[in-house]
């Protein structure tokens, strides 16, 4: 387990973090800047259609905002409450400047990953199933090549969302669970394997509508005890956003109380946790936005940008606010306090005992959305692999592994699903700037196309 460790950091401390930071300016030069120009559009392309009722007619297809849901679902985790603290903690305030840099790199990767998942989706055995495995194996022109880093991905997330990450959230929700109310981790296990069991067996359509109905509730009961956490702390809101700031950009962190962190270090952890929360570039959310029911694939792509504006700029930033209004990290720290503990210590500095319990039930609520996307991204995989007779095994090694993970310690499984995570990235990444090309060719398509 050492080596795997040291595999891991070495990926995503020396490679990774920099291969997705330069894929995000590389598609932010190629195609014009589409998180700036396109933002207005891709705000209304996401939320302006959501409280009308939209039929979707063909088979095995959602709805763009379903599509959209089921992307936040699984974007929005574990890693929004606890690993912005964790950055926070290690590299200071300074952390989510360079997190915030991150996501608006990271929006127009996305925007290629969600065009591309569109161009080459497929429809089999009734359902229509997209993403890197598909465009790799379809798009690439060297056919052999894009079938290895294809299959390479398809077994890569599988095993990094579908099975190891889906028993660390599952972990995740038994111990905020027990944390704040007591319930043994068992009966979670039992009650998350059931619940997931009937979700599952309806498809895609039965997730994207659960992720419909809860991604925007979730979102704004955090969004709400984000704001009034602002509105109690208000007089604080000015120095923290200058330490922000500043500590992007100098050795030492100006607020109250920690060590001085290196600017590389805030950097590092800023960009990383930014990237790992959105997951552009990462291939993960493309199988969400390849069913979507939309005119052209740049309106999806452009559902994906608001995507990330909701996870890291949105979602993310209230809980570093959280965080660093309550004072939370320098309690924490005289504490030994890590991740979800010290987001809870924020809420708790906020509403009291309340605080905790809020949290519990938030994490809950994300980790679940999130265990129910990962099992669909893995889905899509199974499917390109092996077909419908892969997908009964599937279900059953995905229940079998949340119920798992309730009742064992996740290190060893939160690793595994790190590494995996990581050599998932390689293909995906190396195949959308591989494709840039039909990717910047759409976007010129939609952009010509004649005004409605």
């Amino acid at each position: 387990m050492d080596t795997l460790n040291l595999i891991k950091d070495f990926l995503w401390d020396k490679i990774l973090i920099y291969l997705l930071l330069g894929t995000g300016i590389f598609f932010t030069v190629r195609l014009g800047f589409p998180q700036i120009v396109k933002l207005p559009q891709a705000m209304k392309e996401a939320f302006g259609g959501v409280f009308q009722k939209k039929g979707v007619k063909e088979v095995g297809q959602v709805s763009s905002f379903a599509a959209l849901a089921t992307a936040i679902a699984a974007q929005v985790g574990t890693g929004n409450i606890g690993g912005v603290a964790s950055a926070i903690m290690t590299g200071g305030p300074g952390a989510v400047f360079w997190m915030w840099v991150s996501g608006i790199l990271g929006m127009s990767t996305i925007f290629a990953e969600a065009v591309l998942a569109q161009v080459f989706r497929q429809e089999k055995d009734g359902q229509v199933y997209g993403g890197p495995a598909y465009y790799l194996s379809k798009g690439l022109k060297n056919k052999t090549l894009g079938r290895v880093m294809a299959v390479c991905f398809a077994v890569f997330i599988i095993l990094a969302l579908g099975i190891a990450g889906n028993m660390v959230q599952s972990n995740s929700i038994a111990l905020s669970l027990e944390q704040g109310f007591g319930i043994k981790p068992l009966y979670t296990g039992i009650l998350l394997a059931v619940l997931v069991g009937l979700i599952v067996v309806g498809g895609v359509q039965r997730i994207s509508k659960i992720a419909e109905l809860v991604v925007p509730f979730m979102a704004a009961i955090f969004i709400i005890a984000g704001v009034v956490v602002i509105i109690k702390y208000h007089g604080q809101l000015g120095s923290v956003f200058a330490g922000i700031f500043t500590a992007a950009f100098t050795p030492r962190a100006v607020l109250g109380g920690s060590v001085g962190f290196a600017v590389k270090k805030a950097m590092q952890l800023g960009l990383a946790r930014g990237l790992f929360s959105n997951e552009a570039g990462m291939g993960s959310t493309p199988h969400a936005h390849a069913v979507a029911n939309v005119p052209h694939p740049v309106n999806q792509g452009l559902v994906a940008m608001a995507g990330v504006v909701v996870d890291t700029l949105i979602i993310c930033t209230m809980t570093a606010l959280v965080v660093l209004l309550t004072g939370a990290q320098n309690v924490s720290g005289k504490l030994g306090l890590t991740s979800v503990a010290v987001t809870q210590k924020g809420f708790e500095l906020a509403f009291g005992t309340k605080g905790v319990m809020f949290l519990a039930v938030s994490l809950f609520f994300f980790a679940f959305t999130t265990v129910i996307g990962w099992y669909y991204f893995g889905e899509a995989n199974i499917s390109y692999l092996f077909g419908k007779k892969g997908i009964l095994p599937y279900r059953i090694a995905v229940i079998l592994a949340i119920l798992v993970g309730t009742v064992l310690k996740a290190q060893a499984a939160w690793d595994l699903s790190d590494l995996f995570n990581g050599l998932m990235v390689i293909p995906n990444v190396v195949g959308i700037l591989l494709l840039s090309g039909i990717v910047a060719k759409k976007k010129k398509e939609f952009e010509n196309l004649p005004k409605q």
